[in-house]
């Protein structure tokens, strides 16, 4: 056999064992995501779209003139009372939490005056749960003694509506359905009561 020949030989036998090799070698399968793999990948995207939305609304601000976001407000009670239905009347809107210690401070001052207008019929007194609506909700009203309208702020609709950056946050919408004043925190029954006073002349 010449050494041609011989290398020939060689090379052939050794295609057949890679050939050989390759026939023994389990199949790989298909890459799988584990449902663990699932969850984590919802959870990031999920995370990067609150985080989006969240630097998305750092150029916004609260509405202080103009016409308010009109909204409707389901209230604990089954009630359904929209906004752009009060036109004629001074609308208090407060945006509140149970978890919230500043709220705490503010729910006596806002029942007390709410209690100064409730006989008037010119006033509305609406307070929005932010992400809130379960039986804290319920007991924190109770505890104070709350009575004017109060409904959960499902999806947040009616709080990204306005912008809010935290709460308390409230509103005063005059007679003609425009933002009279912004409040952040801070509100007594006093103060209140003057800005009320105002828009019911004005």
């Amino acid at each position: 056999m010449t050494t041609v020949e011989a290398q020939q030989r060689d090379l052939m036998l050794d295609q057949q064992e890679v050939l050989q090799e390759t026939a023994d070698a389990p199949a790989v399968k298909g890459r799988r995501f584990g449902v663990g793999s699932i969850v984590l990948l919802v959870g990031v995207i999920a995370a990067a779209a609150t985080f989006a939305l969240a630097l998305a609304r750092q150029g916004q601000t609260q509405p202080t003139q103009g016409i308010a976001p009109d909204f409707a407000l389901e209230t604990f009670s089954g009630e359904t009372v929209r906004l752009s239905d009060l036109r004629g009347k001074v609308v208090v809107i407060n945006f509140w939490a149970s978890w919230c210690g500043p709220c705490r401070d503010e729910a006596p001052h806002l029942q007390q005056a709410w209690e100064r207008y409730q006989n008037s019929g010119e006033v509305v007194f609406m307070g929005v749960a932010y992400a809130d609506n379960g039986p804290r909700s319920i007991a924190y009203l109770e505890e104070f003694g709350i009575t004017y309208l109060n409904g959960p702020d499902l999806g947040t609709r009616i709080s990204e509506a306005y912008h809010i950056q935290g709460v308390p946050e409230t509103f005063i919408v005059g007679r003609d359905g425009e933002i009279e004043q912004f409040i952040y925190a801070g509100v007594s029954a006093d103060s209140l009561s003057q800005i009320i006073d105002r828009a019911l002349a004005g």
